[in-house]
C-alpha cells in the first residue's frame, strides 16, 4: 500500500492514517508532496480524486481519500489489531469522539494551524478558542477515566490517532486551562515512537512562510 501525505510539519490530516499504520506496523510506502508548490495539486491528483491528502492506495491498486475514511479502511482490512475498541459501547463512544474531532473544532484548527516547529503560547490562550479546549479536555478526561488510560480507550486506537494532531497544537500553543490528566496524556502521545517519528520527519522539512506567519 502506499500512502500519500504532505508536510509533517503541517498537514494534521496526513499525520492520523501515518500513525496507525506505524503503530500497528502495517506495511506501507510513503508519498510526500510539499505544500504550497507550483505543482502541488497536480502531483496530489496523481493519487487522490479530491486533490487532497491524505490518500491511501490499496494493494489492489484502490484509492481511499479522507484520514476517517482511511482509519475505517484499516480497521476492516486489519482485523487482527485493535483499530476500534473490541467492547460495543467504547466503540462507539470512540467513533463518535473521533467523528466530533473530524467535523468540528473549526475554532481550534484556524486559529491554531498545526505548526510543530513553533511555540505561541499567547494564540492558545485566546478567548475564541477556550470553549473548544475545554470541549476536548473533557472528552479526554472522560474517556480516560472509564479506560483506565493509557490512551483514551487503553490502548492506542484510531481515537487517538484522530486527536494527535491536537496534542501538537497544544504541545505549540499552550493553552490554559487543561487538566493534570490531559497533560499527562498529551505527554504519553508525544513519547509514542511513531509521534516521535513523525515530529523527527518534520525538522528538515521547508518552512512555509504562509503557515508560519500566525498573528
Amino acid at each position: 500500500m502506499k500512502l500519500v501525505i504532505a508536510n509533517k510539519n503541517y498537514s494534521s490530516w496526513s499525520m492520523r492514517p501515518w500513525l496507525l499504520l506505524k503503530h500497528f506496523g502495517i506495511p506501507f510506502e510513503e508519498i510526500q508532496v510539499w505544500l504550497d508548490q507550483p505543482d502541488t495539486r497536480e502531483q496530489i491528483l496523481k493519487y487522490s480524486p479530491s486533490g487532497r491528502v491524505p490518500a491511501l492506495i490499496d494493494d489492489r491498486g484502490h484509492a481511499i481519500w479522507d484520514s476517517l475514511a482511511i482509519a475505517e479502511t484499516l480497521a476492516e482490512r486489519f482485523p487482527q489489531h485493535a483499530l476500534w475498541p473490541v467492547n460495543p459501547a467504547a466503540r462507539g463512544l470512540a467513533r463518535s469522539i473521533s467523528a466530533e474531532m473530524h467535523s468540528g473544532f473549526t475554532d481550534v484548527r484556524q486559529t491554531m494551524p498545526m505548526n510543530i516547529k513553533i511555540s505561541r503560547p499567547d494564540i492558545g490562550r485566546r478567548d475564541e478558542v477556550r470553549d473548544s479546549v475545554s470541549r476536548i479536555d473533557a472528552l479526554w478526561r472522560q474517556c480516560l477515566a472509564a479506560s483506565g488510560g493509557p490512551f483514551l480507550f487503553g490502548e492506542f486506537c484510531i481515537a487517538d490517532a484522530m486527536y494527535a494532531p491536537i496534542v501538537m497544537r497544544f504541545n505549540s500553543y499552550q493553552p490554559g486551562g487543561l487538566s493534570a490528566e490531559s497533560l499527562a496524556y498529551i505527554e504519553r502521545v508525544k513519547a509514542l515512537p511513531a509521534v516521535r517519528e513523525w515530529i523527527d520527519g518534520s525538522k528538515d522539512e521547508p518552512a512555509i512562510q504562509y503557515y508560519d506567519a500566525i498573528a
